[in-house]
Parts: structure tokens; C-alpha cells; sequence
């Protein structure tokens, strides 16, 4: 682009609460390798707000919630930018939420595919959900492309890789009923082995509940928010993912990267990560867990298959930059 201005895109967003999301957004917007071929920046709306002037850019990218609440919100965007680009990140809905959360699914998948028609793309931020996205019919193919969620793996490659039998699990995460640790907290109760240590790192709504599963098992910790996500990693020999719902999960490829052992329900976007050497419970269900838990303490080794950072972070690059070609 020698000569000639680079494209703006501007990333909106309506939910800035610290988490996977933000770190992405975060990542694609100083990333020094996308900033060669466009100037990326963040632009914070409030949920379901119609916004009334235009967007001063060549690509808009909605990481916004869809609802039937917001969807004016998102026609007036399509109406009032009729000549820019305009892409969907889709970051929540997968066919694990339907299943936990929705009731009325033909409602529902109404609203996803107006939501989705607004779009010139759609992005799945991983293989798991885009299939399902292709399986209901709610975008058409040609609108569909898959770029994984990605952030900078490598402050966790520099971690000490453990030594040793595994002992210590982690449960790292928002402590909301998606990411299940109430299963893993039931199951690692079952398992008696005075030597194990289940630590979870995190803040949320259920946490008073999960603390009453807890217990007084002296052998599950709960160690709060953890200030710099790295951290929880060199603590742990292997990370437990429980989810009923995922569409991608950047704690597994950071726990791949970290060189731990990684085990998790294989639902949704967690069924990409198999690549890299992440273990699955097929039935994400209390017994099973105690069962695996029980499997991985009589291993000692932590096999990592790929190269996340490496994977990923090309994948990640050429997807952008294909989007962006397109202008």
C-alpha cells in the first residue's frame, strides 16, 4: 500500500468488562504485523444504542451482542454506512448455549439469521462453531469465514514447563455457570487423593455457590482474580476446562502454550484445540470428570502436539489481512 493511505477499521464493541474479548481486541488493534496494512482502533457504544453519526471508516467490525434489543441498533449501522464494510465477530452464541439457555430455538435462530443478514461477513472464531452456524442454516456460506481468537502466547511459551506427576489442577475463568466448574468441583471432591490440589482463579456470580460445593475439602483453593493472566499458569501442572459452552476459549491455547496438560468437555470451539494435544471428557459429567481426573494423575507427561503461537498466530494474521485485501 506504498502511496496510498491505509484503511480504517474501526472495532465496535458494547461490553468492555475484562476478559477474552477485550484481550483480543487488544491484540488486534497493537499488533505491529496487521498495523502494516490498516490503522485499527476500538470505538466503545453503549448496548442497543442507534448511533446517529457515521463511523469515519473503511471496514466496521461489530463484536456487539446480538439480541432482539439491539437488532435496530445494528440495522441503523447497515443503513447509515450503505458503502463501507461492515463484518460480525461472533464471540458467544454456539450450540452449546442453545442447548443450556434457549428455550424457543426457532425464535432464536430468526434472530441470528437477521442479525447475520446485516453483515457483509460473519466470523466464527473457531472451526466447532462455525460448523454449527453452517448445520442451522443461520449464514450462508459464501458470508461465513473462520479466524480463531488469538492473543500474544508468548509470555506462557517462557513459563517452566512442570516436572514431575501431576498434582495440581486449575480451573481459570469467570466463575459463571458456563464455564462449569461446579462439575469439577464435584468431581474433584470424589477423587480421594490427599496429594491433589484443585486452585481456582477467578471472580463471578458463583462463586458463593461453588464455595458451598467446596466445602471444607482443604484441597480446593479459591485464589481470586488473578492480576496478570500468566501468573495462574506457572502455578498449576494442568488446567480443566468444564465448559457447558465455549466458542473458542483462549484458556486452552494459553494452557497449551504453557506447556501444561489441558482437559476439557469437548464442546463447541474446545473441539479445535484437539490438534494441539488438549484431552477430552466426552460426557461432561461428574463421574466422567472423576474418572479423568483420576486418568491424568497416573500420567506425567503433558503432550503438547503443535505450536500454538506459531499455528495460530499465522492463521490469525492472514485472516485479517485477507479481510482486509478485500476493500
Amino acid at each position: 500500500m506504498i502511496g496510498q493511505p491505509k484503511p480504517k477499521v474501526a472495532h465496535l464493541i458494547d461490553d468492555t468488562t475484562a476478559g477474552g474479548v477485550m484481550r483480543v481486541l487488544d491484540h488486534l488493534t497493537t499488533s505491529s504485523d496487521l498495523a502494516e496494512d490498516a490503522d485499527h482502533r476500538i470505538l466503545k457504544v453503549k448496548r442497543g444504542r442507534i448511533m446517529l453519526r457515521r463511523i469515519k471508516a473503511n471496514m466496521i467490525v461489530s463484536h456487539l451482542s446480538i439480541s432482539w434489543r439491539t437488532l435496530p441498533a445494528l440495522l441503523a449501522l447497515r443503513l447509515a454506512h450503505p458503502f463501507a464494510k461492515i463484518v460480525h465477530v461472533e464471540h458467544s452464541y454456539t450450540g452449546g448455549f442453545v442447548e443450556h439457555n434457549v428455550q424457543s430455538t426457532g425464535r432464536f435462530y430468526l434472530l441470528l439469521r437477521l442479525g447475520f443478514w446485516l453483515f457483509d461477513k460473519v466470523i466464527a472464531v473457531s472451526k466447532g462453531q462455525a460448523d454449527w452456524l453452517q448445520k442451522m442454516q443461520l449464514v450462508k456460506p459464501a458470508k461465513l469465514t473462520v479466524i480463531r481468537s488469538y492473543v500474544d502466547l508468548s509470555p506462557f511459551e517462557k513459563i517452566a514447563r512442570p516436572k514431575g506427576p501431576i498434582r495440581h489442577f486449575g480451573a481459570i475463568g469467570r466463575l459463571d455457570r458456563q464455564k462449569g466448574f461446579d462439575v469439577i468441583i464435584q468431581a474433584f471432591r470424589t477423587v480421594e487423593n490427599p496429594e491433589l490440589r484443585l486452585s481456582i482463579y477467578g471472580e463471578g456470580p458463583e462463586e458463593t455457590a461453588l464455595r458451598q460445593l467446596a466445602g471444607d475439602d482443604p484441597r480446593i483453593v479459591f485464589e481470586g482474580f488473578a492480576s496478570h493472566p500468566v501468573a495462574p499458569y506457572a502455578e498449576v501442572d494442568a488446567v480443566v476446562m468444564p465448559s457447558r459452552w465455549e466458542a473458542y476459549g483462549l484458556v486452552a491455547i494459553e494452557t497449551l502454550a504453557s506447556g501444561r496438560k489441558l482437559v476439557c468437555s469437548g464442546i463447541d470451539g474446545l473441539i479445535d484445540h484437539a490438534g494441539l494435544g488438549a484431552d477430552y471428557v466426552e460426557q461432561n459429567k461428574v463421574c466422567d470428570w472423576a474418572t479423568k481426573i483420576q486418568d491424568t494423575v497416573e500420567s506425567r507427561s503433558c503432550p503438547v502436539i503443535g505450536d500454538p503461537k506459531a499455528g495460530l498466530a499465522s492463521e490469525s494474521q492472514a485472516g485479517w489481512k485477507n479481510s482486509i485485501k478485500c476493500l
